[in-house]
């Protein structure tokens, strides 16, 4: 049995786009008044016959501060990530890790039920279950011989 999958030519897209966005940063590392500082969050999205989940990291957020929400078939998920501590910028040697706001917007691949969503928080990681509408369930027709 072959299975479809679903091809969106705008996640080429976006993909393109955030390696563009890295190079730009990597290249031009000084802050841009034209660029805001947020950065996006890695996910992983997939469906089961009753839900779509989505799970992303968010290392050293506090849940509480953390805003999902979901209009329509668009999930978006917010939050800001604080440095632990005050050091004199002169006194660096390597700063890797990324501080600031970070949001993500993603389309769901299909109607869902936001108000019985389940969000969990755990390790770092943040698991949201969305349920699916009753009429984007899959359905079994039984086949009768006559």
């Amino acid at each position: 049995m072959t299975s479809l999958i679903k091809w969106d030519p705008f996640d080429e897209v976006v993909s393109l786009q955030r390696a563009m966005d890295r190079l730009l940063e990597e290249a031009w590392p000084f802050p841009s008044p034209f660029r805001e500082r947020a950065f996006d969050l890695a996910m992983d999205m997939y469906e089961t016959d009753e839900n779509v989940v989505v799970k992303t990291a968010v290392p050293g957020v506090k849940p509480e501060d953390i805003e999902v929400t979901v209009v329509g078939n668009t999930l978006t998920i917010k939050g800001e990530t604080k440095a632990e501590e005050k050091v004199e910028e002169k006194n660096y040697i390597r700063r890797e890790r990324r501080y600031g706001k970070f949001a993500r917007t993603v389309a769901l691949p299909t109607h869902v039920e936001p108000e019985q969503a389940k969000a969990e928080f755990e390790n770092g990681i943040l698991t949201l279950t969305i349920p699916k509408k009753e009429e984007a369930k899959p359905k079994t027709i039984e086949v009768k011989a006559k």
